[in-house]
């Protein structure tokens, strides 16, 4: 059976570890940003949070909103798919033309994000909660080129609150990929 689970929300939300409990499960699985790095990669720019924001705009304008969906589509070999970093509206509508899928909305508290953001220590990490909520607010615009965190969230056919312990949170996406699977909802 074909599964294909987008996966959306801000970030440190808990996108990957939905994404790692997928590919335990068999599923197999991309990042839409992965897309963005390679291409930064390609033309020797350092890869930075605002680096990937940009060049997604970028190429949302030069190809269309659905750019991303469709480049990763390309690289998809199995039936059972999780596609992470799903940020844009068109993104989904792309996807949902897949024979089954499902758009899983992840979502946290903001404190408890920023804390996350700062341990990985990622690409330029904001250095206060407030320097990483406007960070967050210029991902999320009307414009259709750009991320629009809060509209692809709205059309999430499930969302998981990962705001207790790993192994709540984990458990939480074994019950809801146990149900997806059963077929009892799509």
């Amino acid at each position: 059976m074909t599964l294909v689970i987008g996966i959306t929300g801000r970030n440190c939300a808990g996108k990957d570890t939905v994404a790692t409990a997928l590919a335990r499960a068999g599923f197999e699985s991309y990042s839409l940003s992965d897309v963005l790095r390679a291409e930064l990669e390609r033309r020797g720019e350092a890869i930075t949070r605002p680096a990937l924001i940009a060049l997604g705009n970028e190429l949302r304008a030069a190809e269309g909103p659905g750019v991303l969906a469709r480049r990763v589509q390309s690289m998809m070999t199995t039936d059972r798919v999780a596609l992470v970093s799903v940020r844009n509206p068109t993104e989904v509508e792309t996807l949902r033309e897949l024979p089954r899928f499902v758009l899983l909305g992840v979502d946290a508290p903001v404190e408890v994000r920023f804390a996350r953001e700062t341990a990985r220590g990622r690409e330029s990490v904001p250095e206060t909660l407030e320097a990483f909520m406007a960070l967050e607010e210029r991902e999320n615009t009307a414009d259709p080129n750009a991320q629009q965190l809060d509209a692809t969230m709205a059309l999430a056919d499930h969302v998981l609150m990962n705001d207790g312990t790993l192994a709540e949170f984990e458990a939480r996406v074994s019950d809801l990929l146990a149900t997806l699977v059963a077929g009892d909802v799509a």
